[in-house]
Parts: structure tokens; C-alpha cells; sequence
């Protein structure tokens, strides 16, 4: 059995990770943490994990920080800049880290600095890390200490173009004359579930509008994927 943990389980990353992970019959959710529901079952935040989990939520503090060095695996479903500074500690440990934002998606670390306005707490560790995309990474995946979960627009794209990519013939060259335009929308959602006017219902539903015109974070790992891949 698989013993896991999800670090920050209270976004929608999180409840459909323990949806995942409890029904899965070869891992078990040893620990869920979050500072702000510690002591709340998770199944009383969300009815739609009645029947399917009951655990409580745990704070993040140093005896749970040990008990995450125990696991095997533990998922970082938080926001950009909380993994890498666990990462090392734990892979130290031996735990495989996955992380489902951005903190292993970019190993370079200017283009990471760039996009994310911030330094890498491991640089090193960065190196090592893994882009987790199955359908191309499935054998590096299996021994990776690190895992960066990829974005909504580079799963998109790379999945639908990858195949065409590949060919390498004159099919392909046909089917891809100069330039490739990615066309892709992505739901409300996305942005998590804090309180803002513009994840508002009202001003969300039948609307759409385009945004980081000016460059998207989820851009340099599209225009390097065909080079790494």
C-alpha cells in the first residue's frame, strides 16, 4: 500500500486529488493538511466526498512536517512558491514529491524568476524534476523524486499536437505549414476558489474574455515542448 499525502487540500485541485486517490485501491490518504480547516473532516466542507473520504484536515505544523518525511508520496496542492521549500527535506527523505502548481514545471530558472517573480528555494533539486505528463514522461515518471503536474493550455496543446509532431514526414508537413495556432479557453475554475469580482457567478456565466494577453505563464513550456520532446 501506498501511504500518501496532499499538502493544502481545500482547493479544487484538492478535492478531486482525494476523490482520485481514495479510489484507488493500492494508496491510502495517511494525511490531509490545511492551516485554515485543521480538525474539520474534509466530507464537511464538501458533500460530494460523503461516502467516498473521511478524513480531518491537519495544520501544517513540525510533528505533521515529520509525519510527511514518513510517507511515500506527497502531493502539493497549493499555490506557486510552497513545494520547493518542502521539496528538498523531503526527497532527502526519500518521498517522491508531485507537485500540482508551478514549481517544477519551468527548469529554467531565469525563465522561472521571470514568470513567477520570485526565486527557486532548491535550484537544484529544479534540474532534476520531471514534467508530468504521462502520454510523454510515463518511464522518466516512474523513478522521478520530483514530479511538476503540468498546466490546463501546455496538456492541451501538447497531447493534441505531439501525435502531428511526431510524424516527421510529409504528412506532417503538410499538416503543419509555418505556424501552429493554439485556439484554447479554459473555465473559471482554473483560478482557484478565492473570494474576487472577477470569479464572481455574475460576472463569470455566458461571458468570456481573454487575458495575459501580454504573455501567459503557461508560455515558455508550450515553446520548449517541441524541443524536449
Amino acid at each position: 500500500m501506498i501511504s500518501a499525502a496532499i499538502v493544502g487540500g481545500t482547493g479544487y485541485t484538492g478535492i478531486e486529488l482525494i476523490r482520485l486517490l481514495s479510489a484507488h485501491p493500492e494508496v491510502s490518504i495517511d494525511l490531509l493538511t490545511s492551516r485554515s480547516e485543521a480538525g474539520t473532516r474534509a466530507d464537511e466542507i464538501f458533500p460530494s466526498l460523503r461516502g467516498i473520504s473521511d478524513i480531518v484536515f491537519s495544520d501544517l505544523g513540525d510533528e505533521t512536517l515529520a509525519t510527511l518525511q514518513k510517507c511515500d508520496v506527497v502531493f502539493f496542492a497549493t499555490p506557486h512558491g510552497v513545494a520547493m521549500k518542502q521539496a528538498e527535506a523531503l526527497t532527502q527523505a526519500g518521498v517522491k514529491v508531485i507537485d500540482l502548481a508551478a514549481d517544477f514545471r519551468l527548469q529554467s530558472l531565469s525563465d522561472f524568476e521571470h514568470w513567477y517573480q520570485q526565486s527557486h528555494a532548491c535550484p537544484e533539486l529544479l534540474k532534476t524534476a520531471v514534467y508530468g505528463l504521462p502520454e510523454v514522461n510515463r518511464d522518466k515518471l516512474a523513478t522521478a523524486l520530483v514530479v511538476g503536474n503540468p498546466g490546463c493550455y501546455p496538456t492541451t496543446a501538447i497531447l493534441g499536437l505531439k501525435p502531428i509532431i511526431d510524424m516527421q514526414n510529409k504528412q506532417a508537413e503538410r499538416l503543419v505549414e509555418s505556424r501552429i495556432v493554439i485556439d484554447a479557453k479554459s473555465g473559471v475554475s482554473g483560478a482557484g476558489r478565492q473570494a474576487s469580482l472577477a470569479l464572481n457567478y455574475a460576472e463569470t456565466t455566458d461571458n468570456f474574455k481573454a487575458y495575459s494577453v501580454e504573455g501567459h505563464r503557461h508560455l515558455p513550456r508550450l515553446s520548449k515542448a517541441w524541443r524536449s520532446y
